[in-house]
């Protein structure tokens, strides 16, 4: 099973979500917004990720930050994915605890979920 994290409003997301549908992909929508995220699990994607591909910073929640709260390591990018959780890339689809996918490709889509 796969956990699709993201926010809905998002027109990568959305997608990212009508790929998956069309394909017939199950997944788990965790959204950000409704449900949070916490430091165990943006831990657990920092020994697969650096921060740096964590975090969109082109975005408008980076672009809105005043420089003193751009993260410059690993912790500075926890905290700030722990209080705005949009700032993470997305989407980011995750199996067994393990990060699939980052972001949206069809065709890097095609080759990780093999359709």
């Amino acid at each position: 099973m796969y956990t699709l994290y993201a926010i809905p409003n998002c027109d990568t997301v959305k997608k990212a979500r009508t790929w998956l549908a069309e394909r017939g992909v199950d997944y788990q929508f965790h959204d950000y917004k409704k449900q949070g995220i916490n430091r165990q699990t943006i831990e657990r994607w920092l020994t697969q990720k650096p921060w740096e591909e964590l975090v969109n910073r082109a975005g408008t929640t980076w672009k809105k930050l005043p420089d003193a709260e751009k993260p410059t390591d690993a912790e500075g990018a926890i905290t700030l994915m722990l209080d705005k959780p949009s700032v993470v890339r997305r989407p980011l689809i995750e199996s067994d605890g393990q990060i699939v996918a980052l972001g949206f490709k069809a065709d890097d889509y095609d080759k990780t979920f093999g359709v």
